[in-house]
């Protein structure tokens, strides 16, 4: 793969200088809402942090993937990056003022929605700057370096507001963190720069705008009906970060509420994030691992297999509930996790026209967050304030073995060409 002379280098930077200050951001909002000493953690309010900042995308996706095959997606991209870094201003303004109320919910909601445009955009843009051969590896890439760039952010975020909460007060500190990926933010927009107007696509543009939004959405279904491995592994992807997301509320829980004292979110704070990072090497390795073993066996069957590979391990934590064991869980379920979706990416944007491709991932994305909002409202169904459950961790495991064997059974979900790289 030949990064001088593709533009893949250049769409890179831009995702993962973006996805760093999504961790620097995200660890701010969290150390503000969830880690707070003034602000008890429970599972519903885990639970709504979780579906805000998710669920309005899922009325404004369809009009997304309208954006993204009608205009050229790279002048998307930097100006959305901009738009995003005077938002987060705004978002930096609010904490610094101790402020809950709607109008940060509103503003927050606004930034992740910006964010999740720039991701599909940067995905539906992918194969256009690799061989097709490539992007499995490709995919491993740019969303595990996206990936693994989030947990540094998140680490950097937290490591800066431990030296400025000695200085300054709380929300102060988070204030100050957000503006500084905002400041991240209009770097990635500039980055974006480098590519050149439609280099990302889309290849052709129609003359006018038709059947905008809902209805282009249900068109870029019925291509993936025509398509259905390509379906069956967005479902199936949705489901695992369903339940991953379920899981990172109780980890969440443990760590804030029974791991440490309640009184010292710091000490949580600090646990969750050493989580995360055993998380993160677990993407690196999925990531790694997955265009040799897709080679092996096939895209079809790697990810039937990195279903349910990790399961034993969450049977392993169910069987001794203990702060190692949930660390070997992490690990090995973002593996899979990971492994799961840089393939199932890959299938589809192989299966996939670039005339449909920018429609069909913000299917894709709405899939998978009205999969995670439903992951959250299982883990406030089913999780105690001390994130203390044999229930969830058993009902992911059955949920993972099913989906592995009805949706991604052998004679249902198969390739339709000899294509496996």
């Amino acid at each position: 793969m030949d990064f001088a002379r593709s533009g893949l280098s250049k769409l890179l930077a831009v995702r993962w200088i973006g996805q760093l200050n999504d961790g620097v951001f995200q660890s701010a909002l969290a150390s503000f809402v969830l880690f707070s000493p003034e602000r008890q953690t429970n599972p519903v309010a885990a639970a709504l942090a979780f579906s805000v900042v998710l669920l309005p995308y899922s009325i404004v996706g369809p009009y997304v993937g309208t954006l993204l095959d009608r205009f050229s997606r790279q002048r998307i991209i930097q100006f959305s990056n901009y738009f995003r870094a005077a938002n987060l201003i705004i978002i930096a303004l609010l904490v610094s003022r101790s402020s809950t109320g709607a109008l940060l919910t509103l503003v927050v909601l606004i930034a992740f929605g910006i964010n999740r445009l720039i991701l599909a955009g940067l995905s539906a843009g992918l194969p256009l700057v690799v061989l097709k051969e490539k992007l499995v590896i490709a995919n491993a890439l740019s969303v595990t370096g996206g990936t693994v760039g989030v947990v540094l952010g998140g680490g950097i975020g937290i490591g800066l507001k431990k030296i400025l909460d000695s200085r300054i007060s709380s929300d102060h500190s988070a204030g100050f963190i957000v503006l500084t990926a905002g400041l991240g933010y209009m770097l990635s927009g500039l980055l974006a720069r480098r590519l050149r107007r439609f280099e990302i696509g889309p290849r052709e543009l129609e003359s006018t705008v038709q059947e905008a939004g809902w209805k282009e959405m249900i068109e870029g279904f019925n291509i993936l009906k025509s398509h259905k491995d390509s379906l069956r592994g967005i479902a199936a992807t949705a489901i695992q970060r369903g339940g991953l997301t379920s899981l990172t509320m109780m980890v969440l829980l443990l760590e804030r509420n029974t791991y440490h004292d309640s009184h010292n979110p710091d000490a949580g704070l600090s646990g969750f994030a050493a989580m995360l990072t055993i998380a993160g090497c677990g993407i690196a390795l999925g990531a790694f691992i997955s265009p040799a073993l897709v080679r092996k066996f096939g895209r079809h069957l790697w990810i039937r297999i990195a279903m349910v590979i990790a399961t034993p391990t969450l049977l392993l934590y169910v069987l001794w509930p203990n702060v190692y064991t949930l660390g070997i869980t992490a690990f090995f379920l973002a593996c899979t996790g990971q492994a799961v979706k840089v393939t199932n990416d890959a299938l589809v944007q192989t299966n996939i026209a670039d005339e449909f491709r920018g429609r069909v991932f913000a299917f894709y994305d709405m899939a998978v967050n009205a999969a995670i909002v439903i992951g959250a409202c299982v883990a406030a169904a089913t999780l105690p304030n001390s994130g203390k459950s044999l229930v969830l961790p058993l009902l992911i495991i059955g949920t993972f073995g099913a989906t592995s064997w009805l949706l991604l059974g052998k004679t249902t979900f198969a390739a339709h060409s000899d294509s496996t790289n």
